[in-house]
């Protein structure tokens, strides 16, 4: 097998990161792996001597409309970089990649196995308004059922595939999201960050609509308690502003946005508990990485991801208490509120959660995880 794992960049991300783990699975049992990207950022550490190739090396801030035009150009540039490597196995990440990976294929006599890996769940991540969410709804309609294997990263997000696009049955696999439990174990907590005295609150993801972290910081005003702190780690076109809403409620001294770190595990050890705010998720590997870090957890319940990492057994739209932490029906900031309220008062639930977490966790350990990838994709011809 020659395997090629097409992204657009390395720049910060669950699929990123996803990515450089099955690079260095690769690296390290002697599969011939090519790294295929669209930007030169790479924040991730990848094995020494990986062969990675670009087909363009874009700005970070090109238009969607830009990106959009330049699909089929990239497509016929991937595909003369698969047939001159030989690639016998083409792996995507994220939809605009998979797309250029499909078109690719109906772009050459070269063939070669196209297997998309969808990590969002398409129909929520595109329910907004506008152009670029029409566009690629109607492509993955359109593409993903040409594709030879389909993964998905969750059961919610494989039916929402199954339900809403399309995909057969037969092309649609499962394999949940990894967590690199050796390399996190390393990690020292870097206590002196925070100020032991407060309730340091933490969340990782993309400064974006869709990750909602308005509604964190609204939840957190609601309070009013001086003792809580709030740090979020991630960038994005939502920094502006979010800067001007902390400004507004005047939350200058309790919310700080701290941009991308590599290494976030410093700070998650060192925290007190982990919120997440997202809209939408296919299955969020920020709540892994906080659960291995031994933090309770505060999540809305996205359609997919959250619930089956969590084991949540019955929804209703008021604070859901599993044995991991808590989730609230997605944007409603006064239940956010409550769960933050419900952490501050119950000491002895978040010890019982960094317990529990601890033993859940494992079911997540990227060796068997990846394995089952390679295997999977070893069994396509």
């Amino acid at each position: 097998m020659r395997l090629a794992v097409l992204i657009y960049s390395l720049s910060g991300g669950g699929a990123e990161r996803m990515v450089s783990y099955l690079a260095s699975y690769c690296d390290k049992n002697n599969i011939e792996v090519h790294l295929v990207l669209m930007n030169i950022n790479i924040k991730y550490e990848l094995p020494k001597g990986l062969k990675v190739h670009y087909i363009e090396k874009s700005k970070h801030d090109e238009s969607g409309i830009l990106k959009t035009i330049k699909i089929p150009m990239l497509a016929f540039k991937y595909a003369k970089l698969v047939k001159s490597l030989k690639i016998t196995h083409s792996l995507s990440f994220l939809t605009r990649p998979s797309f250029i990976n499909i078109i690719a294929n109906k772009l050459t006599f070269y063939k070669f196995i196209v297997i998309t890996n969808e990590r969002a769940f398409p129909s929520l991540q595109y329910s907004y308004e506008g152009l670029q969410s029409t566009f690629n709804k109607t492509m993955i309609k359109s593409l993903y059922k040409k594709s030879d294997l389909v993964i998905a990263n969750s059961y919610g997000n494989a039916k929402d595939l199954l339900d809403n696009f399309e995909v057969p049955s037969k092309k649609m696999k499962v394999i949940h999201n990894p967590i690199d439990l050796d390399n996190i174990k390393k990690v020292n907590a870097i206590r002196f960050f925070f100020d032991s005295n407060k309730i340091n609150i933490i969340t990782l993801g993309r400064l974006d609509i869709g990750k909602n972290h308005e509604l964190l910081i609204r939840a957190l005003h609601q309070l009013h308690n001086d003792d809580l702190r709030l740090y979020i780690f991630g960038v994005g076109n939502m920094q502006e502003h979010l800067e001007h809403l902390i400004d507004q409620l005047n939350l200058n001294a309790q919310v700080f946005l701290m941009g991308f770190d590599a290494n976030p595990y410093q700070y998650l050890k060192a925290a007190d508990l982990f919120i997440f705010g997202s809209n939408h998720e296919g299955f969020p590997n920020v709540l892994l990485e906080a659960m291995a870090c031994g933090l309770p957890i505060l999540t809305t319940n996205c359609q997919s991801g959250p619930s089956e990492i969590m084991e949540l057994t019955t929804t209703k739209d008021d604070l859901m208490i599993t044995d991991y932490g808590i989730l609230v029906p997605i944007k409603n900031v006064n239940l956010m509120a409550k769960g933050i309220r419900y952490f501050v008062n119950n000491k002895n639930y978040k010890e019982i959660c960094r317990i529990n977490g601890q033993s859940r966790i494992k079911d997540f350990d990227k060796n068997n995880i990846l394995k089952e990838y390679i295997d999977l994709i070893n069994t396509i011809n």
